[in-house]
Order: structure tokens, then sequence, then C-alpha cells
């Protein structure tokens, strides 16, 4: 009896059947996956989506409504709570602590008429201040009332109680859980001086809805380090950033993004290939050495400027191979 002819192809099945055998991993066929998907056998990561957005805060000096006429016309399709405005002479807060859900209600209905939709807002409080369990689950519950899906704090700048830090997070944590809102801790020196130190804050904390926003002009500002090795190390944990930039040299000032030393290309590729859906506020849009514009309509122009410089990034970097 002639033995049966065995053909290249049935060679190359078994060879594969032997090899998933041996390891546990599903058999892949050459020309349906490749040596990479043997090897890992899983999907390859997804983009980021980023939600560029712009904070009412450079708009300070102006009132509420055209901060955000004004990032509607500057192209945004996303907006950032910043804390105050003035109003015919005074500065009124964008969102009372005092206020009853349904007015944060109100006011995102507004920037949705407007064509924005509000992605953060400040909560004015770190989390060891005496008050600061009380203020946050207030500002959680006003941020699900107006669909906001991340409240910012961070610590003072100079030092702080850790221990109260934590634990108050760990207290709010079933209160975010249950209205759907991230509280997010960014840099801004004391206890929270880098993404290093508020990675170790979030690992003691220990609640999925307690998590981190970078902040790289105020890691760079502070510490007067460069801020993408530190963000590589909180990088799994960041849902949101506040985008400002930031320069030594000729003057130590904050700026917009592309305006300072940051490089923002490493920046954002560190978290380019996530799929998760990040915002990213822009919180300083100023020019370095130049003053501040004195009307609106300036503002606009430097808010529209950070979100094409963003989407720019943005784009170039999605261009490249996912990030593995």
């Amino acid at each position: 009896m002639q033995p049966e002819k065995v053909t290249r192809r049935d060679f190359v099945k078994g060879l594969a059947a032997g090899i998933a055998g041996v390891t546990g991993l599903k058999t892949i066929i050459p020309g349906t996956g490749g040596t990479a998907a043997l090897a890992q056998n899983k999907r390859p990561p997804l983009p980021t989506q980023f939600q560029i957005a712009c904070m009412t805060l450079p708009y300070s000096a102006f009132p509420l409504k055209r901060a955000l006429e004004g990032i509607k016309a500057a192209g945004y399709r996303y907006v950032a709570w910043g804390t105050s405005h003035q109003e015919e002479g005074k500065s009124v807060p964008v969102m009372p602590v005092e206020a009853p859900p349904p007015r944060a209600k109100e006011l995102a209905q507004q920037c949705r008429d407007l064509g924005l939709e509000p992605v953060l807002m400040f909560s004015g409080i770190s989390p060891d201040n005496p008050k600061g369990y009380e203020v946050l689950a207030r500002r959680v519950e006003q941020a699900a009332a107006a669909g906001i899906g991340q409240v910012l704090t961070f610590s003072g700048t100079r030092g702080g109680d850790r221990k109260a830090f934590v634990e108050t997070l760990k207290k709010l944590g079933p209160i975010c859980r249950d209205h759907r809102v991230m509280i997010v801790v960014k840099q801004h020196g004391g206890l929270t001086a880098s993404g290093e130190l508020c990675l170790a804050i979030i690992r003691d904390v220990g609640e999925d809805w307690i998590k981190i926003n970078y902040d790289a002009g105020n890691v760079m500002d502070y510490l007067d380090i460069d801020p993408i090795p530190d963000l590589r190390k909180c990088a799994s944990e960041v849902r949101s950033f506040c985008i400002k930039d930031h320069r030594n040299f000729p003057r130590d000032e904050d700026c917009g993004p592309g305006f300072g030393e940051i490089d923002h290309y490493k920046l954002l590729y560190e978290v380019a290939w996530t799929g998760l859906t990040i915002p990213l506020c822009c919180e300083n849009i100023s020019a370095p050495l130049l003053p501040r514009p004195k009307t609106p309509e300036g503002i606009d122009a430097l808010a529209r400027r950070a979100r094409e410089f963003l989407e720019t990034v943005i784009a170039g970097l999605h261009s490249l191979p996912p990030k593995s």
C-alpha cells in the first residue's frame, strides 16, 4: 500500500495545529492573520477618540454667553466649564457650588443649543479640604444633571493632607459610579505635582471612577521637567488633558499648545491608541511674550489656532501605525 501523498498545504496546516496544541494559541493559517496574530491572538489597538474642547477660562474677563459664542465661532464642538466670568462688572461663578442640579442641566442645554457639548467642569476644591467631600459630591450631582462626564480636582500647590485626600476620593467612588461621572485628578503642585504622584494616589484610592487628568504645562512649570517621561508612568490611567504649553525661554510662562517647549506629538502619542474617548481641554491659549487680548475677538483667534494645531497633531499621529 502506497503512503498517502502529503501536500505542502497539508504540511503547513499540520505544523500550525501542532504549534497551537503546544502553546494553547488559536490555529492560524498563513495569510489569515500572520505571525503577530499567532503570537498575541488579540485585536490591534483602536485609535483614541480625542474631544478637542476649549475651556471658558480664557474668556474669564468677558461674560459667559460671549465665551460660549466665541468657542463655537472658533470651530469647537466641545466645551469645558471654567470657574468665573465678568458679568456686569462683577465676577460670577460659572456654576455656584450651592446651585441645584437643574441649574447645571439648564446651562448644559444652553451649550447644546449653540452646538457645544460640555465634557468637563471644575470642582473648585481639593479633596483634602474640610469641605472636600461635600463640595465634590455636589459637583458630581451637578455634572450628572448636565450630562458632563468629568469633574476636575487637584491639590493645593504647597502640599496637603494626603491621607484625607485619598480617603475623600474613596468615599466619593460609589457616588461617582452611581451617577456615572468620573472625578479626574490633575497635576497642580503639592500632593499632585506630577503624574507619578497622581498615579500613586489613584492606586491607593482604588476606584474605577477616579482617574487622572494630565496637565503637561503644570508639570513643566512647577517641576521644571520634561512631562513626557512622567506621562508614560501614568498614561494607562489618564482620561483627559488640561491643555497648556510652557516656555522657559525667553521667559518662564505658560502659553497655548504649540507655542511652548512641550512636544505635543510625543505627548499625545502616549495615549493615541487607547480606544477610549479622551477630552483635550484647552486651558491656556495665550501667545508667549505678548499681552493677552483686550477683546473677545482676539481670544477667538487664539482659540481657533489652538484647535487647528491639535487637530493637525492628532491627524498626523493617527496616520502612523498603532502604538503597541
